[in-house]
């Protein structure tokens, strides 16, 4: 039966409570259970932000411009904190979004715009290019504004395939895609191969760097190695990065970024022909939580470049500490060369979903890949104390997969289920 609204109201407390039982089904990604969709350095770094976001819980950053001064300079500043770490010129623009795939959806739509001012061809659609890789978000702009988006096989590595893109190219191509790293495989694409291939060919290469933009930078400040993949490259146009992600700031803020003002200009939303006068946004949604930004400023303020690079050193131990557990474990292997928080592993001799089931008895909830077939996991910290424990139920679980009778899994990949 379908809901319905009370006919009285109940106490908040009763409504809490009841809250908070709902939760017992939740998967305890405190304890490192789920694989993916939560980030977090720390509890009191979490704390703040969710402080942060209290203070300016009834804000709207839709007025930032207008009624909310203290939201439009956090904002501001944020965006260009970002443009340093990405090495952006002095020029640059860049604007906050509320996720990773309004970020992709903007970066389509103004790309699309500026490329069809360029070439003077105001209902140009054309075509995307990009590797087998790149986001589904990419996808969904595409759908939006009746674009084609070519995804093209990965090379051995895993990584974008420069040659095969070129070959996909024509003219009605617009853009270009490579991910730093990609979702499924976490590794990096050969981004400075990119944006050769983009200036060679008068395209726009978009960096999705929306995972690990606010890692690799402090990443490659410790002394990983980490290619160069951000406005250093010549050719990169445009730049996407979460800070929900692993800038560890509170759902909902995404940042996304342009290498010229000319190109930032085609980003806005600017319409006067309603009664109430001039509408301007630089977002999809119009309301938007201003507390999406009041942490994402205060996490920022908090950490500076020397508490990131103790969060990149101690996240980054513990994976390099997690990616050798798994090698150790006869049969599994690690899927390409992860520089950064995402690690897929699969076996040579099982069926690795097999071994997923067996881990999901053990309230571990699996993230899979399809090709190849891999268990995947998106780190954060809560998983480093948790470490110990996934590695010996999975030496449990592939044991258990090994002696068992054959038998087909019915798990299937998926990242965002219904």
């Amino acid at each position: 039966m379908r809901a319905t609204l009370p006919r009285t109201g109940r106490p908040p407390a009763d409504i809490l409570d009841e809250m908070r039982g709902f939760k017992r089904d939740d998967v305890d990604w405190k304890r490192g259970r789920s694989p993916a969709f939560m980030f977090e350095a720390s509890a009191a770094i979490t704390a703040l932000g969710r402080d942060a976001f209290l203070e300016y819980f009834s804000e709207n950053a839709l007025g930032a411009g207008r009624a909310f001064a203290s939201v439009k300079r956090m904002e501001t500043e944020v965006v260009e904190m970002a443009l340093s770490l990405f090495q952006a010129p002095a020029e640059a623009a860049g604007f906050m979004t509320t996720g990773g795939t309004e970020s992709l959806i903007q970066a389509v739509q103004t790309c699309r715009d500026y490329t069809r001012a360029a070439r003077g061809e105001p209902r140009l659609a054309g075509n995307i290019v990009a590797p087998e890789s790149v986001h589904p978000g990419f996808d969904k702009a595409a759908r939006l504004m009746d674009l084609e988006v070519r995804r093209v096989p990965v090379a051995a590595d895993f990584r974008a395939d420069p040659r095969a893109m070129e070959a996909a190219i024509d003219d009605r191509t617009i853009m270009l895609i490579g991910s730093a790293p990609c979702y499924p495989f976490g590794v990096i694409d050969p981004i400075a191969e990119l944006g050769a291939l983009a200036t060679r060919r008068g395209l726009w290469l978009h960096v999705d760097a929306c995972v690990g933009g606010y890692l690799a930078p402090f990443a490659r400040m410790i002394g990983r190695d980490i290619p160069a993949f951000d406005f250093s490259v010549p050719g990169v146009a445009s730049l996407s990065a979460d800070l929900h992600k692993y800038g560890f700031c509170p759902k909902p803020a995404s940042t996304v970024f342009y290498r010229t003002p000319e190109m930032a200009r085609h980003h806005w939303f600017d319409f006067k022909d309603w009664p109430s006068g001039r509408f301007a946004t630089t977002t999809l949604v119009g309301t938007r939580p201003a507390g999406g930004v009041a942490g994402a400023w205060a996490v920022f303020q908090h950490l500076g470049v020397e508490g990131y690079k103790r969060v990149a050193a101690d996240l980054l131990a513990f994976i390099d500490a997690y990616k050798a557990g798994i090698r150790a474990i006869p049969g599994l292997s690690v899927v390409g060369e992860p520089p950064l928080g995402i690690v897929a592993y699969t076996a040579a001799d099982v069926d690795i979903f097999r071994v997923a089931e067996a881990m999901a008895k053990q309230g571990w909830l699996p993230g899979l890949l399809r090709r190849p077939k891999a268990i995947h996991r998106m780190m954060s910290m809560p998983h480093a104390a948790t470490m110990d424990a996934y590695l010996a139920d999975l030496r449990a679980a592939l044991a258990t997969v090994r002696t068992a009778a054959d038998g087909a899994s019915t798990l299937r990949a998926e990242y965002g289920g219904r």
